[in-house]
């Protein structure tokens, strides 16, 4: 690193020395981009094919010594010097799309299987032909992954270089079925690494490591911790935070999860934010523990089953704590939300006098207050948050909301299960859509991805399981009277 430093050094003090080159005509700029892509290509290929390890044949899978060390450390370190998105996007392709199943082989294996049930066999011969198949199935980078996950530090560099492959596919830097099957099996492969057995429940105090307060301040993404004191409120008197770590790696967060301790189920997010009631907590006033927010702390563990694990074992370690304790809940966001009421709002808008959202004495309140047609008012006044300093505003759209939000969560559907994402995680761990809260979130981001709104998820740990084997295998929400009722209002006065 020193020598690398001095070599820039040395080269910044020429250039100052020498004299000014004329501009490269864009014709000449462009074959030197070429160049160093070209090059860069050419570097990658070899790289992979001198680290990726050839899959041996079907009878020598468990004779074949595993590759060296530096083959595989060849590929982190090549890797690691690549600063640029698009360059580790482009290495990431080249590695799915020229180093993944040996389609030929699957096809001829497939072939083999096929022939032998058209004949009566042993079974013994069939169970050795579908094993070929299974074998030929396995991707060739799959090899690469299990090697470098046995090097110092190689699991988390794998963590890392899914979160990459992720945001490169966001970003459209990377696309294709191979690069989506290439992030299934590295998904697949830490899931296997994560489960559950291998993590640990840890408590972030005041006194925790500073490296691990800052990761929690920094990986929070539901409700962002403004200040050091702030932090210091999260993991104070009446609040408990806790992540999951891995066994191998202690002190470090993989999914944090903070907790408020109250007397009962919490309705907004101002009670949870403001100071506790004293410095030393009085565990009679403690009724309910509420989930307030869940924060991946890792990005390349994203679909890998963490967070509904955290909350069963942290529920255990409460109840450990706090016996008396029996009420356990989340006070949850609703992202989606004001997006989708602007699009039914916008198509409304459209097609002029229609109205299937409010009531007819809704819709000249609105009017009256709003100055103008509700549709086309409310998706301007709605896509701000300055709506809610309007005292008369916020009475009169209360009702009309209130019954959209509870639409929006238990009868907008993808393929069956609840629309929401939040809904679908809280709702698949078995808990019970419990009550939908008005002007519970009127920060900045609560109002705009809301409209302030926030819903209870009630677990009832005795119907978890009942609860979530009903919503997976049948697809049925259970839900509370309050929010049946104001499903049913919506059934009633809108006609969507």
């Amino acid at each position: 690193m020193l020598g690398l430093r001095s070599s820039l050094t040395t080269r910044c003090f020429l250039t100052l020395r020498l004299p000014r080159r004329p501009p490269r005509p864009p014709v000449l700029r462009l074959l030197t981009v070429q160049v160093v892509v070209g090059a860069l290509g050419r570097a990658m290929d070899e790289l992979l094919h001198r680290a990726v390890p050839a899959t041996p044949s079907y009878e020598l899978r468990e004779k074949t010594p595993a590759p060296a060390e530096g083959q595989c450390a060849d590929f982190v370190r090549f890797y690691g010097g690549l600063a640029d998105a698009a360059e580790r996007a482009e290495l990431l392709g080249r590695l799915a799309q020229g180093f993944g199943v040996d389609h030929g082989q699957v096809a001829e294996q497939s072939a083999g299987v096929l022939q032998l049930r058209q004949q009566p066999r042993e079974a013994a011969v069939l169970l050795q032909a579908e094993d070929r198949l299974r074998y030929a199935l396995v991707p060739r980078y799959r090899g690469l992954f299990h090697h470098i996950s046995k090097l110092d530090g190689g699991v988390r560099f794998l963590v890392q270089l899914r979160a990459d492959l992720l945001e490169a596919q966001a970003l459209k830097l990377v696309e294709g079925p191979h690069v989506r099957e290439m992030n299934g099996v590295l998904k697949g492969m830490l899931s296997e690494w994560f489960s559950s057995g291998f993590l640990n429940v840890e408590r972030v105090t005041w006194h925790s490591p500073c490296e691990v307060l800052q990761r929690v301040r920094e990986s929070e993404a539901v409700h962002p911790i403004k200040n050091w004191m702030d932090l210091k409120r999260r993991v104070g008197p009446y609040r408990r935070c806790y992540f999951f770590s891995h066994c191998l790696t202690p002190e470090e967060p993989l999914v944090i999860l903070h907790v408020a301790l109250t007397s009962e189920i919490c309705s907004n997010m101002q009670a949870i934010m403001e100071c506790p009631p004293s410095e030393t907590e009085e565990k009679n006033k403690i009724a309910a523990a509420i989930f307030y927010s869940l924060s991946l702390a890792q990005q390349g563990l994203q679909g890998v089953v963490l967070d509904s694990f955290l909350i069963k074992r942290v529920v255990k370690e409460l109840q450990k704590e706090f016996p008396h304790v029996g009420t356990f809940s989340s006070l949850s966001p609703i992202p989606g939300f004001t997006k989708w009421l602007l699009g039914l709002l916008k198509s409304q808008a459209k097609e002029h006098g229609r109205n299937e959202l409010f009531t007819d004495s809704e819709s000249k309140e609105i009017s009256e207050i709003t100055g103008g047609p509700v549709n086309e008012t409310l998706e301007v006044i709605l896509s701000s948050n300055e709506w809610i300093k309007s005292e008369t505003l916020v009475r009169v759209l209360q009702a009309p909301l209130m019954r959209l939000c509870a639409w929006y969560l238990y009868g907008e559907k993808h393929r069956g299960y609840a629309l929401n994402p939040v809904a679908q995680f809280h709702l698949q761990n078995g808990a019970v859509m419990w009550r939908i809260n008005w002007m519970a979130d009127v920060s900045l981001k609560g109002i705009t991805g809301s409209c302030g709104l926030m819903v209870n998820y009630r677990y009832f740990l005795e119907e978890m399981a009942t609860n979530s084997t009903s919503y997976l295998s049948s697809k049925n929400i259970k839900a509370s009277e309050q929010v049946l009722s104001l499903v049913a209002q919506f059934q009633k006065n809108s006609k969507l």
